[in-house]
């Protein structure tokens, strides 16, 4: 295995939007609460009762150049701080972290870049489901108005360094069924949540990950 400090790998759909893909994470699941509860209570009954989820998704990129594009696998989670982000289609990739790393696996590059949980965390939306401190610490949270059959919720960053302008949080029937992060560079992720199962036990190995022989490390320090 040879490990690198700096990333050399070529840029190719899919890759390089972290923070995108953290917004399925951060609400794969929430309890089944009251109909009437809305998106900003349904989040923060979230915080609280959910503390490992598995489910599946489907996202899809608007605007710029990866108009179309879309991908589809499984995520789980265990708070605070551990997830797998797998994706299936249209090409395999693993994002893994085992609480103090974040691991973005590539099979076809052969290559894994290495980030630490609280730089590939910090203020993304991801800080909502392995945050420890009060939401509003590092978010404004905005109801929006009901549309699609859904209750939304949008999430500003705080800071300016969070990579994305906001993401929005559409509720239905007590679970988050739709996520929609706009980013720096103008380009929208629509993710969708499916078959998700809240509080089930999940495998500790489950969120561990060793780079395979022959697989180059970069290690963004």
């Amino acid at each position: 295995m040879m490990i690198k400090h700096s990333p050399t790998r070529a840029a190719r759909p899919g890759q390089g939007i972290l923070k995108a893909w953290l917004a399925g994470l951060v609400l794969a699941c929430l309890p089944m609460m009251a109909l009437a509860a809305d998106a900003r209570a349904q989040l923060h009954a979230f915080i609280a009762d959910v503390h490992t989820a598995t489910g599946q998704f489907q996202q899809t990129m608007a605007g710029g150049q990866g108009a179309g594009r879309t991908q589809s696998g499984e995520f789980s989670f265990q708070r605070p701080g551990k997830f797998r982000w797998q994706v299936r289609k249209p090409y395999e990739q693993l994002i893994v972290s085992d609480g103090r790393s974040v691991y973005q696996y590539d099979p076809d590059l052969a290559q894994v870049t290495q980030r630490s949980a609280r730089q590939a965390i910090g203020a993304s939306p991801a800080a909502l489901l392995f945050g420890s401190g009060a939401l509003e610490d590092s978010f404004d949270l905005q109801a929006q108005p009901e549309r699609d059959g859904l209750q939304w919720l949008r999430a500003l960053p705080k800071g300016g360094d969070a990579g994305f302008v906001h993401v929005d949080i559409g509720f239905a029937d007590g679970l988050p069924r739709r996520l929609e992060l706009l980013d720096a560079f103008g380009q929208t992720s629509r993710i969708v949540l499916e078959d998700i199962q809240a509080n089930p036990d999940i495998p500790a190995d489950r969120f561990e990950f060793k780079p395979p022989p022959g697989v180059d490390l970069v290690r963004m320090d």
